[in-house]
């Protein structure tokens, strides 16, 4: 029986490689998945990182996954083979951002 692992965030520890950074949305109306509104490297993964904390966003570190989400086109869903992982994810971040703010609607970026 295959065992299941769980998602665990994984700082890149490397000062040497450009931090990366990926933002996904999800509108409830709109999408059927969460798409990547905003990616990047180096000083546009800052500003993405910058963007998120300046709006009280949480952030979930996981160089593989976004590794997998910097190969996605601005403005796509993500496919369904990351529908599990990007689940965890939000539910994570969901998590976080309801003990952090219970009276106020959760916003995920990754």
């Amino acid at each position: 029986m295959k065992e299941r692992h769980k998602l665990q965030e994984e700082p890149e520890t490397d000062p040497n490689v450009p931090q990366k950074a990926v933002a996904l949305k999800y509108d409830l109306e709109r999408d059927t998945a969460p798409r990547v509104v905003a990616k990047g490297r180096g000083h546009v993964a800052e500003n993405i990182l910058a963007a998120a904390q300046a709006n009280t966003i949480p952030v979930y570190q996981n160089k593989t996954l976004v590794n997998m989400l910097m190969a996605l086109d601005i403005d796509r869903e993500i496919p369904p083979e990351l529908y599990r992982t990007i689940a965890e994810v939000m539910a994570y971040v969901y998590r976080i951002d309801k003990q952090a703010k219970p009276k106020e609607k959760p916003k995920v970026r990754l």
